[in-house]
């Protein structure tokens, strides 16, 4: 039944990554509540997909720590310009955690977050094992999921979902972005990983497409967004978010064969 719910919800999810997508290629526009909509959405999806996978204790772990771990680097780099380089929230993504970071973003990161360990936990080779399959696991999932800042960083920038107070070097937006981009899901997975040692995981291919699903529907439809959304200049990431999404994708979707 759980699984019935999990894939309705991620139809939904589609859908709704759908509608803001054509609403902005039609319109320009599209209602302010369609952000945080979609965003809990596919959050729901990733949680109610790892409490199945992980197991309800180790999902609520792995949540617990990409909120720590995400609102505290994000502050940290709001507040001072590391981590992420110099930049602020505006008020568009709602309430601010300490008036820093809206409480939306450490949504986003773990509706992301969870679908990038579980790429990377295909891709990770299975003969690898002990400390160097943790470390491997941590760093590809890093990667995974920030693949997909390079098309979504420029959108929200365009947005004025956040604004970077240096003019960065990648359509504006500064290197060092990625690299902490990097550094907290490599953190986050490293730390569960240690604590968990990954557990018993729901060895199931066909249900972990679900998650990869997730993945492919958030990126799709802002590579979409970036080249017929009328935000301005943003082929240039989308091409690029594109080049660097897919052979993430294509890598996990072979390895669940």
């Amino acid at each position: 039944m759980l699984r019935k719910i999990t894939l309705i919800l991620l139809v939904i999810y589609g859908l709704l990554a759908l509608y803001s997508t054509v609403s902005l290629a039609a319109t320009h526009s599209v209602p302010s509540f369609m952000t945080p909509l979609a965003t809990l959405t596919g959050f729901i999806v990733a949680l109610l997909h790892a409490g199945q996978r992980q197991g309800w204790g180790r999902a609520l772990l792995l949540l617990s720590l990409v909120f720590m771990v995400s609102l505290t680097f994000e502050s940290v780099g709001v507040a001072t310009g590391l981590v992420y380089g110099p930049y602020h929230y505006t008020e568009l993504l709602g309430l601010k955690f300490m008036g820093l970071v809206p409480y939306l973003i450490a949504v986003a990161w773990f509706m992301m977050m969870y679908p990038s360990f579980v790429m990377a936990d295909w891709i990770t080779p299975a003969s690898l094992k002990g400390a160097g399959r943790l470390l491997a696991i941590a760093a590809i999932g890093g990667l995974v999921m920030t693949s997909w800042d390079v098309v979504l960083d420029p959108i929200m920038v365009a947005g004025k979902n956040w604004v970077w107070d240096v003019k960065g070097d990648y359509f504006g937006v500064p290197l060092q972005n990625f690299r902490g981009w990097w550094l907290t899901v490599f953190t986050t997975f490293m730390i569960y990983l240690l604590i968990t040692r990954k557990g018993p995981s729901l060895a199931d291919a066909a249900f972990d497409r679900q998650a990869l699903a997730l993945y492919m529907i958030t990126g799709c439809s802002n590579v979409i967004v970036a080249l017929t959304g009328g935000l301005g200049g943003l082929g240039g990431p989308a091409l690029a978010g594109f080049f660097a999404m897919t052979p993430w994708v294509i890598w996990a979707w072979v390895r669940m064969k």
